[in-house]
């Protein structure tokens, strides 16, 4: 089977998307040649920047000159990009043959479609044999399919009200599920300083070695007086012998600061021979796709796949300091179980130029309910329409329009920063964001 007949495949193998729990893919594991005995394991969970905190881990450690695998999910176009090889990604033979091997070994346990593709990309690195395997949880901690690893160090980011039909409906019932990754007398770093207490007691009780944000490390920006322009920050904390260390005039980059502050204090302990010279670029050349991604079409178009109010007011925030005279031109479609009316009040504070859509997926959240919500909210200048590829063409088609209004059309090729005056904000979902990747 090709890689597409495979995934076709792994949708099949279980009759739930999603089915909490270590029993199935333990049996399955249990059998596989998986073994990380010449790697170090970082495992990422959190509400929200775990994408961003695995991508700027390996691109400190890749600049030290360490070899990385980076698993994480979900992917925006290609599937390929969940299993991150150094610095590619793997190919469709290496999946193919990995999920060949699961498949021999599974028998009769049903694996999810996760549990499937975890337990392949976990034969890939037993392959490749990196000197780091850092792994983003899917979703929750404790029951995720990732957590049949245990890590050398966890890094927890933040806890948001998300998934609360499978996690609870607190942060702390929530907080107390992420918190299943710390292991006893390993470090467990926690990104944000407004921490459920249910994190610091489970920590505590297993015996695991904390380090808070605020606490055992901290980061500031530069510039105290404007510190959100600042364009560098300081770091203090503590390495791996527990003596104080320092870092100053780090760069600044599209991620949160606590993600970023996050990222040093687990180098620090890792890796403390690693100078602030490799930390310093590997901040600077860390991107991601879907993560305040900027693409330059003559206009400045922005793709973030923030789909809950607390990514939604990080990426306001953004928006509102990096395009503060622009008008916003907003393609939002999101997921059903999300929280669909905080985001959008979070975003009315742009008066953007809505552009709404539905996601043409069992979880979807129909348009319509977007464009009523909307309405009943005072909003003006709301679209409607029945994909989100239509909904940004119209988005489009009208900054374009007012640019040739104006008489000084920018050419597709021109710098970002001579661009018009709006910009087109494209956000919701990753479904939202890859339809548009797909599209451009």
């Amino acid at each position: 089977m090709n890689l597409s007949q495979w995934l076709e495949y792994l949708e099949q193998c279980h009759p739930s998307t999603i089915e909490l729990g270590l029993d199935r893919i333990k049996q399955v594991a249990d059998k596989l040649p998986i073994s990380f005995d010449r790697s170090k394991v970082i495992t990422v969970a959190g509400t929200n920047g775990k994408g961003s905190t695995v991508t700027m881990l390996a691109s400190i450690l890749g600049e030290a000159g360490f070899t990385t695998c980076c698993y994480t999910s979900p992917h925006l176009i290609h599937y390929n990009e969940r299993v991150k090889l150094g610095d590619r990604l793997a190919t469709d033979d290496e999946l193919c043959d990995s999920f060949a091997a699961v498949e021999a070994m599974r028998g009769d346990v049903q694996l999810t479609y996760f549990e499937f593709g975890t337990l392949a990309a976990f034969q890939i690195f037993s392959i490749y044999q990196p000197d780091y395997i850092i792994l983003e949880i899917g979703l929750g901690g404790r029951l995720d399919a990732v957590n049949i690893v245990d890590p050398d160090l966890a890094i927890l980011t933040n806890i948001a009200l998300d998934h609360m039909d499978w996690l609870g409906d607190t942060r702390e019932k929530i907080g107390f599920e992420k918190a299943g990754i710390f292991r006893a007398g390993k470090p467990a770093l926690i990104g944000e300083r407004d921490i459920p207490q249910t994190v610091l007691g489970h920590a505590t009780t297993i015996g695991a070695r904390v380090f808070a944000n605020g606490q055992q490390y901290s980061a500031e920006p530069d510039t105290q007086s404007m510190p959100e322009t600042s364009a560098t920050w300081s770091w203090q904390g503590k390495d791996d012998k527990g003596e104080s260390r320092r870092l100053q005039a780090l760069p600044q980059n599209d991620f949160p600061l606590d993600n970023c502050a996050a990222v040093v204090q687990a180098i620090s302990l890792l890796e403390p021979t690693i100078d602030a010279g490799h930390i310093a670029s590997g901040l600077v050349h860390a991107s991601l796709p879907g993560r305040f991604q900027q693409v330059n079409r003559g206009y400045p178009l922005i793709l973030d796949v923030a789909h809950n109010p607390h990514a939604a007011k990080r990426l306001a925030s953004q928006i509102a300091l990096r395009f503060p005279e622009q008008q916003v031109h907003l393609v939002l479609a999101m997921l059903a179980d999300k929280n669909y009316r905080e985001v959008v009040d979070i975003f009315q504070d742009l008066k953007p130029h809505w552009y709404v859509a539905g996601i043409e997926e069992e979880r979807g959240l129909k348009g319509k309910i977007l464009y009523n919500y909307l309405h009943e909210s005072g909003a003006s200048e709301v679209h409607c329409y029945s994909s989100i590829s239509e909904a940004f063409i119209a988005a489009e088609s009208a900054v374009m329009a007012g640019v040739k209004a104006n008489g000084n059309a920018e050419s597709r090729e021109g710098p970002m920063e001579n661009a018009e005056s709006s910009v087109v904000l494209v956000t919701g979902s990753f479904f939202t964001v890859t339809a548009v990747l797909e599209l451009i």
